[in-house]
């Protein structure tokens, strides 16, 4: 679309009262969702969207607005509105477009958009009585189908003109299962950067029984104790730990906000010698993988922690030039509606030697966290609170029976430097990350960990 238009005009338009950079994104997107909620399908929608944001940087500010009128006129009176919201800019110097760089995404076998609407509602229709079959106890079940193609350009100041095309699908299963006073709950999801053969693997029957036999297993299961013990993190727990104990404090805005734990600290030890932290966004079909980010710079794998000591963070371009550096490819939006800041992409601790049969079996009575669920975390001081969905105890290296109602909490930083053993697997985990009402699709992944001793909250 940026070729029928004349982005140059566009951008020294919105460059009249200077700025360093200038940048215009265009995003062209078609997207079905279908929610199947308590045996019925509530929800089915199939829409496009498309339009165009611009943006100026100025003395590290932002000025930023967007469209859907995508004429030329339209288009220079919107970089007008952007231009005004500089004040005593330099002129920036001239600058010609070079030819696009184009990135095409994934091979996608089955593209969403050509397969039947019916189809899809089928989908959250055997989840549904799958699910419901499982055991009379479960009471609620609710099926969400989610498909994306999109198409983004993005050229700047700088003369850079970067395409993409690309394609996600996303089927999750939530179950409630109730008896007398107890009520639990199951989740299962699935996602990745491909089209409907992502089913070819994932069936509809075989994430809902997951989630309706983990809601209605804790059922059963006994009150968490509380106290001081040792916990082992699967590897199926997903990055629930690496995320949000670490990863939104490598994000360089926060960092330089002052608003993270690890600010300042590159070049010294953040964790224990056994962790490397990476952010990936180049891993083949990932939720969180693309071939450039939203303001064009090349995807990237980032090592942010080797061996325990913290290497750097993660940057987009406004972050990068008030530094003096490069941006690590972490500029992401929401949609075109959206300016870019700084996100993760797909995080992860990488493996280390350990068979992961031998840490639990290095533990004599301690928790074995199989699901996390949802958390909080301050990234000022690094305190985090996670809860379990899915644990157990272990009792002489063994796991045993399931417990509920068990909680994590501690310190990023510190829970990072107690781990002892870290296993020689890696599971992933996918989800949509959350920062500054903006919502971008990420994975996260671990192996198998042990923290000798960390806080455990039970039940109430």
């Amino acid at each position: 679309m940026l070729e029928s238009v004349d982005a140059k005009a566009i951008l020294k338009r919105a460059l009249t009262a200077g700025g360093e950079f200038a940048d215009i994104y265009y995003e062209d997107g078609a997207y079905t969702s279908v929610l199947c909620e308590d045996g019925k399908v509530e929800r089915v929608l199939s829409a496009a969207d498309r339009g165009i944001g611009i943006r100026v940087v100025s003395g590290f500010s932002t000025a930023y607005a967007y469209t859907n009128q995508l004429n030329q006129e339209s288009l220079l009176q919107l970089a007008d509105t952007v231009s005004r919201g500089v004040r005593g800019g330099v002129p920036h110097p001239d600058f010609n477009l070079c030819v696009p760089k184009s990135a095409l995404g994934y091979a996608v076998a089955v593209p969403p958009d050509q397969v039947e609407l019916a189809q899809k509602v089928a989908l959250v229709n055997r989840a549904d009585r799958a699910a419901r079959g499982f055991d009379a106890r479960v009471r609620q079940v609710m099926a969400v189908y989610r498909d994306a193609r999109v198409k983004t350009q993005s050229v700047n100041s700088l003369g850079e003109f970067h395409e993409e095309s690309s394609c996600s699908t996303v089927f999750l299963v939530q179950v409630v299962a109730q008896d007398g006073k107890v009520t639990q709950t199951g989740y299962e999801p699935v996602g990745a950067a491909r089209g409907f053969e992502l089913f070819d693997t994932s069936s509809p029957e075989e994430l809902a029984l997951k989630a309706a036999a983990r809601g209605v297993m804790m059922l059963g299961a006994r009150k968490s104790p509380a106290g001081q013990f040792p916990v082992v993190l699967s590897s199926e727990a997903g990055g629930t730990m690496v995320h949000e104990a670490i990863g939104h404090g490598l994000e360089a805005d926060l960092v330089q906000a002052g608003s993270s734990v690890y600010g300042g600290r590159i070049g010294e030890q953040v964790a224990s010698e056994l962790i490397t932290v990476i952010d990936d966004a180049t891993i083949p079909y990932a939720r969180g993988s693309f071939g450039f980010d939203d303001e064009g710079t090349p995807a990237r794998k980032t090592v942010l922690v080797e061996n325990g000591i913290l290497k750097g963070y993660l940057y987009d371009r406004l972050s990068a030039m008030k530094e003096g550096c490069v941006s690590t490819g972490n500029g992401r939006r929401e949609s075109y509606r959206n300016r870019p800041i700084v996100r993760m992409t797909n995080t992860l601790i990488a493996p280390g030697k350990s068979d992961p049969a031998l840490i639990v079996k290095s533990v004599t009575n301690g928790l074995f966290v199989k699901r996390m669920g949802g958390g909080q975390v301050n990234t000022v001081n690094g305190d985090f609170v996670f809860e379990v969905s899915e644990g157990y105890l272990i009792e002489n290296g063994v796991v045993g029976e399931p417990v509920r109602g068990a909680t994590l909490a501690g310190n990023g930083p510190e829970v990072l430097r107690q781990i002892a053993m870290v296993g020689n697997d890696l599971g992933f985990g996918i989800g949509t990350c959350g920062k500054d009402g903006q919502g971008v699709p990420v994975s996260d992944a671990q192996p198998t960990l042990l923290i000798p001793a960390i806080t455990v909250g039970g039940a109430r």
